[in-house]
């Protein structure tokens, strides 16, 4: 019979329970195994790797190795009375955006971009990933603390590169009292202040912004918020409203011109 995975004694963080694997393809995938098998997961237990070799982002994109970095997963679980399932993507980027603040106090350039990637000066600094089994919603953080990867399709920084050094476990535990704190407002009517929080961290209305929207192609407009179901509003050239509710933004970088 093969070795089973090592695994770390889970430790305390804030409330929640953090679980440690040396190295493993995916939390996410982790997770959603044991929610296949019916394990029992505690809504807010952590399970976080020292190394991850096929991690993914949106889009399908890689987010793999990074000694030093945060990678990890956790589980919410949804009940009759919570918001729109798809909102959770942006509570845990805001989330995340919090923990970040707490472990670089006084950092500048920090902003979230639809619907919950952590953006520093432009370059991206974090990315979630969020899948849905049944009426769980795993949710695969990752923070770039001590390295930035690099990117075949945009710049990545870290906190490190920002001057704020923090440990992968102390920040875990950061993350860990966030998550647990937005999501007990989910879960108790509080989705309003909560995008309200998003909206206040987040790109700017008017930024101007291109999506690969699925049905209509490439399309550019100026962000204009979000609903109340979490869609993105891009008002078009022409004035028309238009609601993203799954693509890929990225702000449009405009330079002016000198002699």
């Amino acid at each position: 019979m093969p070795d089973a995975p090592e695994r770390n004694a889970p430790v305390a963080g804030g409330a929640c329970l953090i679980e440690t694997l040396a190295e493993t393809g995916s939390t996410n995938a982790v997770l959603l195994e044991r929610l296949h098998l019916g394990e029992l997961i505690v809504e807010g237990a952590w399970l976080v790797a020292d190394r991850q070799t096929a991690g993914r982002g949106r889009a399908g994109r890689e987010w793999c190795d990074g000694t030093g970095n945060f990678m990890g997963s956790t589980v919410a679980l949804l009940q009759a009375s919570d918001p729109p399932a798809q909102t959770l993507a942006l509570v845990a980027g805001l989330a995340a955006f919090r923990a970040v603040e707490r472990a670089a106090p006084g950092l500048d350039g920090l902003q979230l971009k639809w619907p919950n990637d952590l953006l520093l000066d432009g370059a991206k600094l974090a990315g979630i990933l969020l899948e849905r089994r049944g009426d769980a919603v795993v949710a695969g953080v990752g923070v770039n603390l001590a390295h930035a990867p690099a990117l075949a399709d945009r710049a990545a920084t870290c906190l490190a590169l920002a001057g704020h050094a923090i440990t992968r476990d102390a920040f875990a535990a950061l993350l860990a009292d966030e998550w647990a704190d937005a999501l007990s407002r989910w879960h108790h009517g509080q989705w309003p202040a909560l995008r309200s929080g998003w909206l206040e961290r987040a790109h700017p209305t008017g930024t101007l912004v291109t999506v690969k929207d699925r049905d209509h192609g490439p399309i550019m407009g100026a962000f204009a918020g979000i609903d109340g179901d979490g869609t993105a509003l891009l008002r078009l050239a022409d004035g028309t409203m238009h609601p993203i509710h799954a693509g890929d933004i990225e702000l449009v970088r405009t330079h002016a011109s000198g002699d």
